[in-house]
């Protein structure tokens, strides 16, 4: 089986982890911080909002099961990509809207998915999702990991 990696930031990565954990064609999620400057961040450091990260998840699936455009779906339908910096009351670069890409296709992909949802008229301000390569993935601390799943709960209440 042929599997690949998306790595999403959306806002508080709780909520985000356990939106993609739950797709049918998700073999794995981890949530983590890429984007910034500092090796090996703690959560402290990153919410500092001065080692340039994002909380991202990384998501492992399989695209026989599961497109990467599917994912991107999924990413747009699920945060405001319009706000910068912030998810509901959420503040700081580490909870930007981003889009990590693994491959020139994925790139593509994501660019093309912006492009159409910014022409479609859906959001009345500009998307301001990021659209990089995908940098080092430094794995959150193991309590952070699917931290809804383990209090059973399903979103995070705002």
């Amino acid at each position: 089986m042929e599997t690949q990696k998306a790595t999403f930031g959306a806002g508080c990565f709780w909520g985000v982890e356990e939106t993609f954990r739950n797709l049918k064609g998700v073999l794995g999620t981890a949530v983590g911080y890429a984007g910034g400057t500092k090796d090996n961040p703690s959560y402290e450091d990153v919410c500092t909002d001065r080692t340039g990260h994002a909380e991202v998840v990384d998501v492992d699936f399989n695209p026989a099961e599961i497109s990467y455009e599917q994912l991107l779906e999924v990413f747009w339908s699920n945060h405001n990509p319009t706000t910068l910096n912030r998810q509901g009351p959420d503040v700081g670069t580490q909870y930007r809207s981003a889009i990590f890409y693994h491959s020139a296709e994925q790139k593509a992909a994501a660019e093309a998915a912006k492009e159409r949802l910014q022409n479609s008229g859906r959001f009345p301000r500009p998307i301001v999702t990021v659209i990089e390569p995908a940098s080092k993935f430094w794995r959150a601390e193991e309590y952070h990991q699917q931290y809804l799943k383990k209090r059973g709960q399903t979103h995070c209440a705002v």
